[in-house]
This record gives structure tokens, C-alpha cells and sequence, in this order.
């Protein structure tokens, strides 16, 4: 089919779209026209074989098992995967049917299908529903009788050519749907990209006869990933036999996708419908290719139980090997989820993944976000990270990143990672009419200087530096150190501090008893005689100098001075607890740099916790030699406390992992001279002046 035949094709099923304005929002129109067409190329496929397969079905006993019956028929109707339908009706026929009767008898025709159709059309398309509405708006037969001239046979439209014009109508629809599109639809030069960084270098591995390679997209939306692959790979080896697998959590989604399978004579039933997260329909199954674009920020707290217990149960052999990121973001789970479907051969699989900005910084050392990374990069999974222009799709304006992972890197980018910043101007162009979100598109041009930095491995220092750098694995890595500093708490007892936790004399019972109940709250004294004791004592301290109270630079010396007059108190009882004692520093102590260092029971210095800092050293770093050059010269008191370890290897702190592109590609733009915007200034007072004077005049 011709670039102007598969146009005229599409625009014929354009303007039956057209016939539904008024009638229903154009964020509709491809709910009734996808399926309408499916159901005429259907139509046009069953045609030569109807009869022959109603007759099969007459002779079939009634009591047979569905599987033996869909065999039987399929084989009969030659039509290319598990298609047959033994309704009496053809679209030819229902023309000639009395029109009144017409979404009664298309009923009959959808039911006749086998299973997996019956499935598409009335359970995740909900066409019989959508009949009604026809129907009852009295476009029915109107939208009927237009496909039913559709040339779209199998001997004027072959499959591949078919599978064209269906991903051409999802495209327009999509388009037009701004609420859906960014949901279900991926821009045609995102997936384009893709593809081709995912085949790049790759010839060896597609050329030679009986090759087959198996792609596979655990969030497949309409399928059009699945088809590009699927194109790129069959122009790369005419002779390549690709099988597609994918699943999709949208009925709608699923349906189309499903249906663009069967238009193109794929075996269908390689897409699944369900949660990939929580009932994987390819379990046990291995890809040569895998892409897909998952939910951005979309949580997964309502089968969070199911995910722990799967993680939990199946440890480092199952699909989440790196460890669960937080749960209000999943992508992180389609990608361990893809990795978990590498096959382990001479080949290997390559996986091309588009997410946002979140899996590449997000959580600090030892989240689950930063442990993933961990994994990733010990593992050297990460060949490459794309970042995209902003404003690119359809419901979103955010940045996205391609990810580029495979188990098979080639032997110079071992233990290196390749980013790639293409989100420059160079690499976009503005649209001339933006599509919901979508205000800019990265042209054929562009495409391919993409791929080739990617594929010839270009590095800054060939002269790539703002575009293009290379990075050892380790790069991203750095030791969280946990750095202390000693405890100095000054203690300053004044009746501004007192007053408030003692209330007036109060009247109880005739006596005149003083109330303690502040004392007692807030210095956790436990008993009447304590409270008495702290108030007399903590008065004469306070009163001892009106203005300013006592004061201790040290917090041990203000305890032992505090014991020793509790002990040679003859109403209290014992040793003071340590919760009151604790109370009683905290509330009238407070931290001051020319105090006394705090020393614990052992005679240790005790770290300020409010004072603790953090200092993110580079893994390829000594830690010891950086603290000496970045802290010591700076706070001469300060340790390392290296009793925080990280779990995994022993080291002081924890180590994290992150990927910030502004820290790699950012570059410096110096402000404009103030003389320059001065004059600038000047000269737009004289034009506002000179506009001002027109319109007195």
C-alpha cells in the first residue's frame, strides 16, 4: 500500500468520524471507530471461509469442549490466528436486514466470534454499550452502512499494511483525546528513538534465516511499541521472524492492542490482559527485547501486600531482586520486573525503558529508590541514560529519561555508564500546534544524531562535552558519613524560666497549699516531695541573682550539684530518676559552643544530635583523607561516627547512589552587564514615552 492509498484510507474512516460531531465529544470518536474497523477487517478476512465454518459448526455436537470446538473451527477458517465466527451475519448481509433491526442482529454477529474476539468487543470495549448509544442517538445504521464500503481486504490490504492504517487511526484518535493520550499513547518519535537506541550496534545479532527474536512490553498500551520493534527489526532482516508479548492493565488499551495483533496475523494471544505487577501472564518467560513506557508516579499502595510478600518470599530469585522503591512510585517495579525476563545466553536481551526524573535521584542512601541503583549499577546493568527535551508528551510537560540496560554490554562500555543529554534546543523543534502538553517534537534529524552519539560512543573529550560523557559505574556512587560534634549545653536557671510552672497559691480544703502541677508535668517529678524539693531549690538558684539567675557551663557539674542537694535533702528519698534529671537539663538547658563538653557514664563525648551533619563522599574517594581536607580544617572537634555502617559492605555510613544530570551538564551562563540593561531600559521608557505622547495627541 502506498503512502497516498494508506492516506486515503485513513481519511475515508476520518469522515465517518466525522458524522458523529454533535452527537458525541471527539474525545469519543475512536472508541466507536477503533472497533468499527477492526470488526470490518475482521469481516474481510472471515469472508472466504464463512460458509465453510458455519457448516464445521452445524456438524459439531453440542456437548463438545470449547477448546476442541475453537480448534476445529479456527483450522477452518484460515484466517490467521484463533478467528472464526458462526453468527449467520456478514456486514453484506446486515445491509440487507431491516435497519430497525440492526444493532439486535450486530449483536448476534459479535457473539458468534470466537472467545478471545467476544472478549475485545463486549467485555473491554463494551461495543454491545456502545451500539445502544448509536442506536438511540439514530447514527447507527448511518456509521454501519460507511464501513460496510471500506475496502480494507485481505487481498487489497495485506496484514503489515493493515497494522499501518490502524496505528495511523490510533495516532489521530489519540491526538484528539488529550485526557487519554499521555495514558495510552507514547509520541511516535519517542518510541522511534527508542527502538532504534535499543537496535543499535545490533546487526550481528538480527542477521542470517530462522532468526527469532522475542520482544516483549509489560505495559503495552495500544501496542505501539510492540509494532515499531517489530517494523525496525523486519527491515533490518526482511527474513526475521518476530513474536510479540505484552499485557495491559486498561481494558480499552488491551483491546486495541489485541486487535492491531490480530489485524497484522500475530498470534494474539500473547497479550495478556491484567496487573503486570501483581499477576505476571508470562511467568518463566525470557525476552531478546524489551521496551515500554510505564505510569509516571502513579502509586501502588492498593496491592502493596502482594509486592512485599512476592519480595519477601522470593528474595534475590525473584522479580524485585533490588529491593521496593517508596510506594507512592512504581516505575522502578516495571524495570526489576523487565530485568527479571533477560535471558541468560550467548545474546543476552537489551531493554529501553522511558520514566521520569524520580528513578535517578530520588531517596537518599539506603532508600529503596537509592538501593536499586545500587543494584543496577554493581551489577552493570545501565549502559545508557537519555535525557529528553521537556514539553514532548501528550498530558505532561515534565523531563523523561531513556534508559538503555542490557546483560550483554559490549567489552568497552564495562562498568561504564554513557549520559547523554539531548534535551537541548539542538535536539528539538517547536510545533506549529501544540497537542495538549505537547509543544515540541524531536525531528528525524535529531533522532539520528541521538543515535549515533549513542552508538559510535562519543565522549566529551571528543568534543561532545555538553552533549555526551562517560562515567565508570562508581561515579554515582558516594558513602553518606555521619559526622558528630560534641555536646556543650549551658544550664541557666531565672525566674523567666521558672515562673511559668508554678501557678498562684491556691485555696485547697482552707489551706493555703502551693500547686505543683507544672513542676511535676513538665520536670517529671514523680512525687509531691520531689516537686516541693526542685521548687525550693531551683527558687533559691534563680533568685540568687535577679536579673540573671545561676548559671552552669557545664551540664555534668549543674547535675552533680543538683544530686548532692537532693541527697542532703531529708524529704526526698533516693537518687533522683534520670527521666526527671533529663527533664530538668533539657528545659533549662540550652546548647552554647563556649560551654563544657558533655561527657556520658564511660567518660565519652557526647554528640550534639542537633548539631549532626552529613557529608556525601564519593565512593572512589577515602573517606578519612576527605574528612581531613573538608571537615577538620573547619571543626576541629568533630568525628566520624563509625558505628553507622552500611549493612551490605561494613564501611562507615551508607552508600547511596544517584544520577543528576544538572550536576554533569550543567553549564554556567554569567548575567547580563548592568550598564547593558540599564541602556535597556532607557530605551524602552523613550518608546513607552513616545507611545504615551501619541495617544494625548
Amino acid at each position: 500500500m502506498s503512502r497516498d492509498t494508506l492516506n486515503n484510507h485513513a481519511a475515508f474512516i476520518w469522515s465517518i468520524a466525522e458524522l458523529l460531531r454533535g452527537d458525541f465529544r471527539q474525545s469519543e470518536y475512536g472508541k466507536i471507530v477503533l472497533p468499527f474497523t477492526i470488526l470490518r477487517r475482521l469481516d474481510c478476512l472471515l469472508e472466504a471461509t464463512k460458509q465453510d465454518v458455519l457448516d464445521a459448526a452445524a456438524d459439531l455436537p453440542e456437548e463438545m469442549d470449547d477448546q476442541m470446538r475453537m480448534t476445529i473451527l479456527t483450522d477452518v477458517a484460515q484466517a490467521g490466528g484463533q478467528i472464526y465466527n458462526q453468527s449467520r451475519f456478514t456486514f453484506a448481509s446486515l445491509r440487507q436486514q431491516d435497519a430497525e433491526q440492526l444493532r439486535a442482529n450486530l449483536v448476534d454477529y459479535l457473539t458468534g466470534f470466537s472467545p478471545n474476539v467476544r472478549d475485545i468487543f463486549i467485555e473491554k470495549f463494551k461495543f454491545t454499550e456502545i451500539l445502544k448509544d448509536l442506536d438511540d442517538k439514530g447514527s447507527l445504521w448511518m456509521v454501519f452502512d460507511r464501513f460496510s464500503q471500506l475496502p480494507i481486504h485481505p487481498d487489497e490490504v495485506s496484514n503489515l499494511e493493515m497494522g499501518y492504517l490502524f496505528e495511523e487511526l490510533i495516532r489521530r484518535f489519540s491526538e484528539i483525546s488529550n485526557e487519554t493520550a499521555g495514558e495510552h499513547f507514547t509520541p511516535r518519535e519517542v518510541v522511534h528513538l527508542l527502538v532504534d537506541l535499543l537496535l543499535a550496534n545490533d546487526d550481528d545479532a538480527l542477521s542470517g534465516k530462522s532468526i527469532i527474536r522475542r520482544v516483549y512490553d509489560p505495559a503495552c498500551g495500544t501496542g505501539g511499541m510492540l509494532s515499531v520493534a517489530e517494523e525496525a527489526m523486519k527491515a533490518m532482516n526482511p527474513g526475521l521472524n518476530v513474536d510479540l508479548f505484552g499485557q495491559e492493565l486498561n481494558g480499552e488499551s488491551y483491546a486495541i492492542c489485541k486487535s492491531d495483533m490480530l489485524v497484522k496475523g500475530h498470534d494474539a494471544s500473547r497479550i495478556a490482559f491484567g496487573n503486570t505487577l501483581t499477576q505476571d501472564a508470562h511467568p518463566n518467560e525470557t525476552f531478546h527485547y524489551m521496551l515500554s513506557n510505564p505510569p509516571y508516579g502513579v502509586d501502588w499502595k492498593k496491592y502493596a501486600d502482594m509486592i512485599r510478600e512476592e519480595r519477601e518470599d522470593d528474595g534475590d530469585e525473584g522479580r524485585f531482586v533490588g529491593g521496593l522503591p517508596r510506594i507512592s512510585d512504581g516505575q522502578f517495579l516495571f524495570l526489576q520486573h523487565m530485568l527479571s525476563k533477560m535471558r541468560d545466553d550467548g545474546n543476552g536481551s537489551r531493554i529501553g525503558i522511558v520514566m521520569n526524573g524520580s528513578p535517578l535521584f530520588t531517596g537518599g542512601a539506603g532508600s529503596g529508590e537509592s538501593e536499586i541503583r545500587r543494584w543496577l549499577m554493581e551489577d552493570d546493568l545501565v549502559e545508557a541514560i537519555i535525557a529528553l527535551p521537556t514539553d514532548i508528551f501528550y498530558n505532561t510537560g515534565i523531563q523523561t529519561y531513556i534508559w538503555i540496560l542490557t546483560n550483554r554490554k559490549a567489552v568497552e562500555r564495562r562498568g561504564k555508564v554513557q549520559l547523554i543529554d539531548a534535551s537541548s534546543a539542538r535536539f528539538w523543534q517547536a510545533m506549529r500546534k501544540s497537542l495538549g502538553s505537547k509543544r515540541r517534537q524531536i525531528g528525524e534529524d535529531a533522532r539520528a544524531e541521538i543515535v549515533r552519539i549513542y552508538g559510535e560512543y562519543l565522549n566529551g573529550d571528543a568534543g561532545f562535552g555538553d552533549v555526551s560523557k562517560i562515567f565508570k559505574t562508581t561515579d554515582f556512587g558516594y558513602r553518606e558519613i555521619r559526622v558528630e560534634r560534641p555536646l556543650k549545653i549551658k544550664v541557666e536557671v531565672t525566674l523567666d524560666k521558672l515562673n511559668p510552672l508554678v501557678t498562684p497559691l491556691k485555696e485547697i480544703h482552707g489551706a493555703p497549699t502551693l500547686y505543683l502541677k507544672g513542676v511535676q508535668d513538665v520536670l517529671k517529678a514523680k512525687t509531691a516531695d520531689q516537686a516541693r524539693f526542685l521548687l525550693m531549690w531551683l527558687t533559691e538558684k534563680a533568685g540568687a541573682n535577679e536579673k540573671s539567675g545561676t548559671v552552669w557551663m557545664s551540664r555534668d557539674a549543674f547535675i552533680e550539684e543538683l544530686e548532692v542537694a537532693a541527697k542532703d535533702d531529708n524529704e526526698v528519698t533516693g537518687k533522683l530518676p534520670k527521666p526527671m534529671v533529663t527533664a530538668i537539663v533539657s528545659y533549662f538547658g540550652d546548647s552554647d559552643q563556649d560551654a563544657e563538653v558533655c561527657l556520658d557514664a564511660k567518660g565519652n563525648v557526647e554528640a550534639d544530635a542537633k548539631l549532626r551533619d552529613h557529608e556525601l563522599v564519593p565512593l572512589g574517594e577515602d573517606w578519612e583523607a576527605y574528612i581531613a581536607r573538608e571537615v577538620t580544617p573547619f571543626l576541629p572537634d568533630a568525628w566520624v561516627d563509625t558505628s553507622h555502617t552500611d549493612p551490605r559492605d561494613g564501611g562507615p555510613g551508607r552508600v547511596g547512589y544517584e544520577i543528576n544530570f544538572n550536576r554533569y551538564f550543567y553549564q554556567y551562563v554569567p548575567p547580563r552587564p548592568l550598564a547593558e540593561i540599564d541602556a535597556e531600559l532607557k530605551t524602552l521608557e523613550a518608546e513607552i514615552a513616545g507611545l504615551l505622547k501619541e495617544v494625548v495627541a
